[in-house]
């Protein structure tokens, strides 16, 4: 039977940027939620929601310990296993020259991962058939952006928040942006709910922009910039 803990993460912008919170998990040896905890960002995006929450996860296993995070956010996960040597070795500059965003975040999740045993999972976002931890940690991060207030087991919880059906179901496409579409860094209001390529949904009325060639969250056009 395999050491390794199992632990997801997450992080939620009402908004984006907006009311911003995040949240890890971490299950027992038969998978069920064991710890929990989430907490209040104010105002943030949902790039420094998901870099946060894995930031705390890490804070909060030792580090002898193997750890397997799972994850919906290509970003953050990207940002920390496939471009975080380049920008390193680019003086924390990405490949266009420009200064690497949440900069301190990744830098204090370097630190976190040195010489650590950790692999990183994806797993979609928002579907029926998902991971279960990581729809809790999506849960909990949710939670915290709309309270604003701490929570998880630290904090007395005796139960891991139940995820909303509401937020679960199959993939859904990008939906129409609006008739108007334009290139480079306008952006718009969504008429319809749709999938970000990072892998979260933004809602109707919310500001989105192409990302690569897809519809999303203003702030994730970095991650494509900077891959």
């Amino acid at each position: 039977m395999s050491d390794r803990i199992i632990a997801a993460c997450d992080g939620a912008a009402k908004g984006n940027p907006g009311p911003a919170g995040w949240a890890w998990v971490i299950a027992d040896a038969e998978g069920r939620p064991e710890r929990w905890e989430a907490g209040p960002l104010g105002r943030a995006t949902n790039n420094v929601g998901e870099l946060t929450a894995l930031q705390r996860l890490l804070e909060a296993v030792a580090p002898g310990v193997s750890l397997e995070v799972r994850m919906d956010s290509q970003y953050a996960m990207k940002a920390v296993t496939q471009w975080l040597p380049n920008w390193k070795r680019n003086g924390w500059k990405t490949a266009a020259g420009k200064p690497v965003a949440n900069q301190d975040l990744v830098q204090a999740i370097d630190t976190l991962l040195a010489d650590r045993d950790v692999e990183f999972r994806y797993v979609p976002a928002h579907r029926a058939d998902g991971d279960h931890l990581n729809a809790i940690a999506d849960q909990a991060a949710s939670d915290a952006a709309v309270s604003q207030q701490a929570a998880g087991t630290v904090h007395g919880a005796t139960a891991a928040p139940v995820p909303d059906p509401g937020r679960s179901g199959p993939a859904r496409p990008a939906a129409g942006a609006g008739k108007r579409q334009s290139r480079g860094a306008r952006t718009i209001k969504a008429k319809f709910p749709g999938m970000c390529p990072c892998g979260k949904q933004y809602g109707a009325g919310e500001s989105i922009a192409k990302v690569g060639a897809r519809w999303g969250h203003p702030d994730c056009r970095a991650a494509v910039a900077e891959a």
